[in-house]
Formats: structure tokens, sequence, C-alpha cells
């Protein structure tokens, strides 16, 4: 009998054995580059593995057909039906961007495995709460960055910082094209409406990445590639709608390969607003355009984007004792700062959506048009070139209507104590050329680029009404004028260097050269005369380590300077900034989980803090920190609970501090020791939980916190109105697509639900001094008052894009 059941369980682990064979296989790109960490799986079993270094895979499944899918970021997801019988089999995944994602941005992009910190969203993620918000508020919920926007319903004038650093640090290049305004060093979205509409991939890079082209990176790098080359002809119209009186309408089209080489395609857009805060609306018209050839080994592309923005100021916020209700701190306010009777009536009458302009024109309008040329050859599998040409054509002012003013602060055209209207004026043209070759062996990976812009901007006030106008004075008579020009020349060379299975180094270099000139008056008519010269030399280096086909570690370091920005030099800052970025960090890639965790320490010299102070267009002042530094630690993962459920939590902890930070009070220089620096908060988590049912419909809950943090360096030492408290969003988001079989291959329908628990909350504000409201807030021991940007409560976004 034991004989008998012995021969019996041994028949039967044969022919379990029979049923199951090891699948084995590789992963590759176009160029049979193997793709590491790339995710395979068969959906049906449940079962699934990660390639390894050289692009292999294996898993053990059972005979018979089945469906294989094969997944990597940056590249279309393959489908495909095999058989366990195959002997080998080779996988070649596609770039979601073609050849575009190799020829434009891959000079300043890094790959998955590089030892540089990074995220990347891609066209589809972008789209699902594509309603008309700003790209700063659709990167809200990446690692360690924080969104905001002046109308509070994020549309118009939005922000973006990156581990505590601004705009104004954070390089912005769009198909490898600097868009960072040259001067202010600022991004202004507002001159990009529906842009994301327009974006194939995005990557943001923290701390100081690799070298890129334009404006130092501060404290990250975003680049922006956009829409790919399409095969087939296609089209979409898409219409939103939502709170505020918010709407979007966008028409896409694309003519498709047109002779297997020609491609036309184009967008047009409107969105406007109403704005959360009172009268701040935004009025967006773009459009984008782009032409392109290819071949086998060419790719020629013409892009032009821009449009016209006009948007009503909403720069100064709203007065802590209206946030309140503190009607006695409002009539404080009310005396203290001379309000005529309208604005007093309307400070008392408002709530927490005041703004403080009444004017009926005081918007703020701007031209922008942007023109690119890229060209790139593939000479060989070893050897391909891109150049970029590009030319950018802004113009524009925003009108401001001033009461009882004197005649010397506007070159003597009005009568002391006359009404006034006038009109800021920025004039400029931008000429960039950029180009990088790419050299490839086995093993080891070459680009040697550079860039070279030409800049020029003509800065002039008009005055076009005056209650008493001077005699002889017309309108549009000149009361200040100033010209600036800057050129700026970069160079780099990269290799990434594969030293063993086990080792991958990177090596990068960067000389950066800048000449700024600016001659004339402000517009306080203070005497502005700039020859500056900076010689910048930005060496990077990293070293990637594999454990295991799910393990690897990276260690990097990165060195930035930067030149101040007009601002600064208004202010008498004229030294440049330099940062020593160190990154160390592990990933983790499995079939189920995804986690990147690193550590950063950020060792600044002279840097360039906001001192919490604003000029008179509600831009933020900075001040000189001495020495400072940021140190923290962030983790984000992909976590999948089930084949419906999945997790991304993203962490961001860091304690961020100015070193014996020096300042005068009440005339006095003291040193107040270690003080944190403003708009750093310590704490920064956010969170989505997404559920799909099917593979038409996601809901996805997000949720976001954003630690304490003070708006000056003072630490709060000298007032609480320094400190803006910590505060908790969630917004929900559902996504739903029908297909269909007549006139539209499909229907898209989106709703968002921001800020679902009604959550009061301020993220950005100032303070100030009734005796001088614009001044450095070191120099005297009583704040007087604060001024807040609130966010606004819960309001939503629903729309339905038709593709055809």
């Amino acid at each position: 009998m034991k004989i008998l059941v012995s021969l019996l369980f041994f028949a039967i682990t044969l022919t379990i054995q029979a049923q199951s064979v090891v699948l084995s296989g590789k992963v590759v790109d176009n160029t049979q580059k193997p793709l590491t960490s790339a995710t395979v799986v068969i959906r049906e079993l449940q079962k699934g593995s990660i390639t390894d270094s050289e692009g292999n895979f294996k898993i053990k499944i059972p005979e018979g057909k089945h469906i294989l899918e094969v997944s990597y970021i940056g590249y279309t997801t393959v489908k495909k039906e095999i058989s366990s019988d195959i002997k080998e089999l080779v996988i070649t995944l596609t770039s979601e961007d073609d050849v575009l994602d190799e020829v434009l941005v891959s000079a300043i992009r890094v790959k998955s495995d590089a030892p540089v910190t990074h995220s990347n969203l891609t066209k589809k993620e972008i789209a699902k709460r594509n309603l008309g918000q700003d790209i700063p508020i659709l990167l809200n919920y990446l690692p360690s960055v924080i969104s905001s926007s002046d109308a509070g319903a994020g549309v118009g004038y939005t922000y973006m910082r990156v581990r505590g650093s601004d705009a104004s640090r954070i390089n912005v290049t769009i198909n490898g094209i600097p868009y960072n305004d040259a001067e202010s060093q600022g991004t202004f979205w507002v001159n990009l409406g529906d842009f994301a509409s327009s974006t194939q991939s995005l990557q943001l890079q923290r701390g100081v990445g690799t070298s890129t082209n334009g404006s130092g990176a501060f404290g990250a790098s975003l680049n922006i590639l956009t829409d790919a080359v399409s095969e087939e002809a296609g089209g979409e119209i898409s219409n939103s709608f939502g709170s505020f009186g918010t709407r979007k309408h966008t028409v896409k089209f694309t003519t498709g390969k047109l002779n297997d080489h020609f491609e036309f395609s184009g967008r047009l857009s409107n969105i406007y607003s109403d704005g959360y805060i009172d009268r701040a609306f935004t009025d967006l018209k773009s459009y984008f355009l782009q032409g392109s050839y290819t071949d086998e080994n060419t790719l020629v592309k013409a892009v032009v984007f821009g449009g016209s923005e006009q948007t009503y100021q909403a720069w100064f916020g709203t007065p802590e004792a209206r946030l309140t209700g503190d009607q006695q701190g409002i009539e404080d306010f009310i005396v203290n700062n001379g309000l005529t009777t309208e604005q007093a009536e309307n400070l008392r009458n408002s709530d927490r959506r005041y703004n403080h302009y009444l004017y009926d024109n005081e918007t703020d309008n701007y031209w922008q048009d942007h023109y690119q040329l890229h060209w790139n050859e593939k000479f060989s599998d070893k050897l391909s070139t891109n150049i970029g040409l590009n030319y950018t054509r802004g113009k524009g002012y925003f009108e401001q209507f001033k009461e009882g003013e004197d005649a010397a602060d506007f070159d003597n055209l009005i009568v002391d104590g006359s009404d006034v209207i006038v009109r800021r004026w920025l004039d400029n043209h931008f000429y960039v050329v950029n180009a990088s070759a790419t050299y490839s062996l086995k093993g080891l990976e070459i680009i040697a680029g550079g860039s070279y812009s030409n800049y020029s901007n003509d800065h002039y006030g008009e005055v076009i009404w005056g209650s008493d106008l001077a005699p002889n004075t017309n309108i549009r008579d000149r009361y200040y004028f100033s010209d600036a020009k800057k050129h700026d020349l970069s160079s780099f060379i990269k290799a990434n260097i594969s030293i063993n299975d086990k080792f991958n180094a990177y090596i990068d270099l960067q000389g950066r050269f800048v000449d700024y000139r600016t001659n004339g008056l402000t517009s306080d008519r203070d005497p502005l005369n700039v020859d500056k010269d900076f010689n910048f030399f930005n060496p990077k280096a990293g070293l990637t380590y594999r454990l295991n086909d799910a393990n690897s570690f990276y260690l990097s370091y990165a060195r930035a300077n930067r030149e101040p920005n007009r601002n600064d030099f208004e202010g008498g800052n004229t030294q440049h900034e330099t940062l020593d970025d160190f990154e160390l960090g592990w990933r983790l890639a499995t079939n189920s989980i995804k986690i990147n965790t690193n550590l950063f320490y950020m060792d600044y010299t002279n840097q360039l803090v906001l001192s919490g102070a604003i000029n008179n267009v509600g831009e933020p002042l900075r001040e000189t920190s001495g020495s400072s530094f940021r140190f923290g630690l962030e983790i984000d993962a992909d976590v999948r609970l089930t084949e419906k459920v999945s997790l991304r939590p993203n962490l961001g902890l860091s304690t961020n501090k100015n070193r014996e930070f020096k300042v005068p009070i009440d005339g006095v220089i003291q040193n107040l020791g270690n003080t944190d620096i403003s708009f750093s908060p310590d704490v920064i988590v956010g969170n989505s939980l997404v559920y799909a049912p099917t593979d038409n419909l996601q809901i996805a809950f997000l949720s976001k916190y954003v630690g304490e943090q003070f708006m000056g360096n003072l630490s709060g030492r000298i007032s609480d109105n320094e400190r803006l408290d910590s505060y908790f969003t969630s917004d929900l988001n559902i996504v739903y697509e029908v297909k269909t079989n007549k006139i539209f291959d499909s229907i898209v329908f989106t709703g968002l639900v921001n800020n679902i628990f009604n959550k009061e909350y301020v993220d950005r504000g100032y303070y100030f001094f009734f005796d001088d409201t614009w001044s450095n807030p070191g120099v005297t021991t009583t704040v007087d008052g604060a001024g807040f940007y609130p966010q606004a409560t819960i309001n939503f976004l629903a729309g339905v894009t038709f593709k055809f």
C-alpha cells in the first residue's frame, strides 16, 4: 500500500511539473539596449517579474497561451499573446515620445537608474486632472512640491516650490529650451495657458540635478516635452466647467503621418476663471502648432506656441485682521494705511476673499509667442546630434490706479496730489541656440552640448490718465525707462559609464558664463546701472550600485552657481550664490511595490532667501543668508495593494536653517544663531489612493499635508505674524472613458472636487511695517501686520473630452 501511494504521489508530481514551465525572455528598447527594472506581468495568473541589469526576466507559468504585459516608465506598454512553448522571447518597447524623448530632452533628462533624484509624469497621468488648472497645481502631489495661486483657484498666477525653493530657483525648459525669464529668473505659468494639454511628458529633478540649459537649478529642474509626432490622424474636443465661473475650451487635431514623413498638429484653448478672491479673474487664450518631418535617421520639428493673458491683480493678498475677523485690527489697518473711504468700506464688508484693488482695470496684460526649430540627425547606432533654435517675443503691461501721488514720483508729469493711472511695460526678445551630440558604445554613453542665449528687455512706465496733469504733458508720456541685456553661454559634457553588472558611474561637467547689463531708472525712479560678468564651473558626479534585480543604491554630488536677478541688484545684492548638493538614495522595484528613498544635504553659500517682504508689484524680495543648509529625507512609493487598488504615498522631512543669521534690529546688528529658512516647512506629505475597478474607470483620493513654516528668516522671534500654520487638504478625482463605435473613438468624463473637506487655509504670505510697507523686515522689533493668500474652500471642476 505504501508503495502504491508513493507511486501515485510521484505521478501527480510529474503531472504538475509537466503542466508548468519557466518562461524566460528579454526586454529591450528600439536600439536593442536592455531595459532594467521593466515590469513583466501576466495579470490573469497574478504572476510577474522585474528585468535585471541585462533586461532578462523569468516567470513560472502553466502550459498554454497567456497575455504578457510589459511596461516601463517613458515607454509604450506592450501586451502580447505568448505560448508556454516559446523558446526565445524578446520584447521591444518603443518610447512614448518616439524619437523625441531621445533627441529633444535626452541631453538634460536622466534615465530611471541614474544617480539623480527625480520624478516622471506621462501624458496619461497629466490628463487625469487637466481641467484648466496650471502645471504647478497638477504637480502638487509630487514629492516635496507645494503649489499655490494668487486667485486661490489654481488658475492665473500660480506658483510652485520644491524643497522650499521658489520658482526663481527652479530651472524650467521646454524641449530643452530655457523658459525662465532671463532677468527675473521667474517662471510665469500664466503665459502658458492650457500648456498641459500639449505636454507629452515631464521630468522633475529635485536638488541640482543634471546640467541643463538656462539659469542654474537651485532647488529643482523641470523639463517639459511637448506633444509627440502622431502616427495616425485624430483630434479631440474638450470642455470643462467648475466653481468660480471657471471654464476651459480646447480643440486639438493631428493629420497623422502624411506620406510616412510629414505631420501637422495643433491646439486652440481658452481658459477663464473669476477666481476665488474677489475680482481676481483670469482670461487666457493660447495656441500650439507643430509641423514635423521624420524618416529613418532624421527628425525636423517646428513648434510655435503662445498666447495672451489678462489677469486682475491680487498680488497683495488679504490682511490678517480680515481673515481672523478682528474688527479693531481692521480699523487699525484702515487708519495706519491711510485707506480711502471706498477702500475702508471694501475691507469692512468683505470676507476672506478680500482683494485690495478696486479700480476696474487693475489688470496684468501680456502677450508671449515662442518659435522653436529642432533638427536631429542619427548618423549611426552610436552617434546622433540635435540642434534647437528658439525666438521668444514678449510684450505687455499692467495697469494701475494711484491716488494722491507726488509729482516727483512721476517725473513731474502730474501735479502734486493728483490721481493717476499708469501702465508699466515690459518689451523683450529672447534668442536661444542649443546643440548636443550623443555617442554610445557598449557600457559608455557620452553627451556633449551647449547653449547660448541673448536676452533684451525694455522697462518703462506711461501715464495714461491723470486728474491734474502738468502743463505740456501728453498721455503716454514715460516717467521712467531702463533697458537690459543678458548673454548666457554654457557648455557641458556628461558620461554614463557601466563599470560592470553592479556599478554604473556618472560624470557631468558644466561651464556657464553670464554677462548682464542694465541702465536707467527703476519704477521708483531710482538709478539702476549694472555691468556684471559671472563665470561658473559646475561639476557633478554619481555612482549607482545594483545589489540585485530589486534593489539599487546611488550616491551623487553636484555643484550649482547662480547670479542675482534684477530685484536683487535693486536691493544691493550683487554676489552670486553657490550650492553643494549631496544625495544618497535607495530604490526598490518589485512586481507589487516600488519605493524611492533618498537623503539630501544642500549646503549654500550666500543663498538669497525670501525675506518675507514683497515689492510694489507683489514680487517677493530676497536677502543674503550668508551660510545655510537643507537636510532631509524623501520617500515616495507605488504600492499595488490588489489588482484594482494602489497606494502612492510620498513623504518629505527636512530641516532648513540659516547659520548664524545676522540682521539689523533697532539699528544694531544682532546674531540670531541658526534660524529657519523662510517658506521651508519641515514636513510635506502627499498621498494618492487609486481604485480602478475596470480599465476605463479610475477613482483617486488625493491628500496633502504641509507643516508649519515661516514667512521670514527670524523664526518668529519678532512676531507670530511670521508664522504660517500647517494645513491638510484632500481632492477627489474621477475619470471614466466610454468607447464608442460611431463618430468618436471615445468619450472621457472627468470630475475633480478640490479641498473636499472645505478646509480654510493660507499657504503663502508676507509681513510689513506701516512706516515703510515694502522694507526689509529685519529693521525693527515690531511687525505691524501681515498679508496672506487664502486658497479656495471646497470647489469642483467637471469636463468631457470627445476623442476622434
